[in-house]
């Protein structure tokens, strides 16, 4: 037998081998893509934080921590945009809340909302870091430079930020510029997500379930206070195994629910007692936004009205509030045609504007002097 004969028959039986391995095939049947990611490290060097910066992290999360633990008697306040998608109109809000915040700083920690990403019931935007070009294209890598660079921007304000951290590789590009942070209503119960947590070095402030349940922010917390080991990103980018101590300043925040809303004195005060009974702190941020508005943005003064009340009355169990808000009042429908994008309006939850907002906070710091 010739040497090309022999060969047909091997060639012919190599040809239906890979035929069959690719009618077998087990991995990637839906993956079109895999794109590498920058690692943190390089990101962080591109984009470092300076000794002025870590100081005004830093100093807020001790504060709000003292405000946590009742020994500050202020308020804190998460506000902002219910998502950052133009960094220009953010960093016009930033400049225009730390202007205001100095004046009612004896009362209220100012935070700002400073949301990258964004959780989807179905589908849409996820968020700045996911589609910064707001088109589709999904350049993460750029949208990462964009919401590190502009954490970096609020902090040299001296104005603290707060965000949603979501994905659980994203805290590597930007926990060491947050204040406090938030785990969302979906993700609450997630065992990734209070893992996550429990290795976060700010505090972080758990939402009662889409359902109204407080349990499933209870069990979170007392979760998330535990050490963990879980597989996670290291700062060089590798896969790793993350071992962590406990996060002893998780808390919950009440955003109301499917049944309604949860920020009256009434439910105030059964969740207080819920907590003493898990050997907690009574108290409790409250969400003005959301259910507790009936997913109806100018409802949020209403909310924040009945909250001004119950503090007057020398309330212990609220120690700080959320409120979304912009330079302008109202949302507008997600661009196709990005030219048509009104300036400092948000593409998420409708936001009051920040006449409305300084107006609202203004009684709020009053309430405080009153009542505490």
């Amino acid at each position: 037998m010739s040497s090309t004969e022999l060969a047909n028959p091997i060639a012919k039986d190599i040809l239906e081998l890979n035929e069959t391995l690719d009618q077998l095939k087990t991995s990637d049947l839906h993956v079109v893509e895999t794109c590498p990611l920058l690692a943190p490290i390089e990101i962080k060097t591109e984009l470092p934080i300076t000794p002025a910066i870590a100081k005004v992290v830093s100093s807020a999360r001790a504060r709000i921590r003292n405000i946590l633990n009742g020994s500050d008697r202020r308020l804190l306040v998460v506000v902002g945009p219910c998502s950052i998608h133009e960094v220009k109109a953010a960093r016009e809000y930033a400049e225009k809340l730390a202007k205001f915040r100095d004046g009612v700083s004896d009362a209220l920690e100012i935070v700002m909302r400073v949301y990258f990403e964004k959780p989807r019931t179905t589908i849409g935007w996820k968020g700045l870091i996911n589609d910064p070009h707001l088109n589709g294209t999904f350049d993460i890598n750029y949208g990462l430079h964009m919401a590190r660079q502009l954490l970096l921007d609020v902090a040299k304000l001296g104005l603290p930020s707060a965000t949603e951290l979501l994905d659980p590789i994203v805290p590597q590009y930007l926990a060491d510029l947050i204040s406090w942070t938030a785990i969302g209503a979906r993700t609450t119960e997630s065992q990734t997500h209070r893992e996550m947590s429990s290795g976060l070095s700010m505090p972080v402030g758990f939402k009662n379930g889409t359902d109204g349940g407080i349990d499933v922010a209870i069990n979170a917390l007392l979760s998330a206070r535990q050490p963990h080991r879980f597989l996670g990103v290291s700062n060089e980018g590798r896969s790793s195994i993350v071992t962590t101590t406990g996060n002893p300043d998780g808390h919950i925040v009440l955003r109301g629910g499917k049944q309604g809303p949860n920020y009256d004195k009434v439910h105030v005060e059964a969740i207080a007692n819920r907590l003493r009974d898990r050997n907690l702190l009574p108290h409790m941020m409250i969400d003005c936004s959301h259910d507790n508005s009936g997913q109806d943005y100018k409802n949020q003064p209403i909310v924040l009205q009945d909250i001004c009340e119950q503090v007057r009355e020398g309330s212990e169990y609220i120690v700080g509030i959320m409120l979304e808000s912009h330079l302008n009042r109202g949302k507008q429908p997600f661009p196709k045609d990005l030219a048509k994008l009104e300036y400092g309006k948000s593409i998420t939850d409708g936001c009051i504007n920040f006449e409305q907002t300084v107006e609202t906070l203004t009684d709020l710091a009053n309430a405080v002097r009153t009542g505490r």
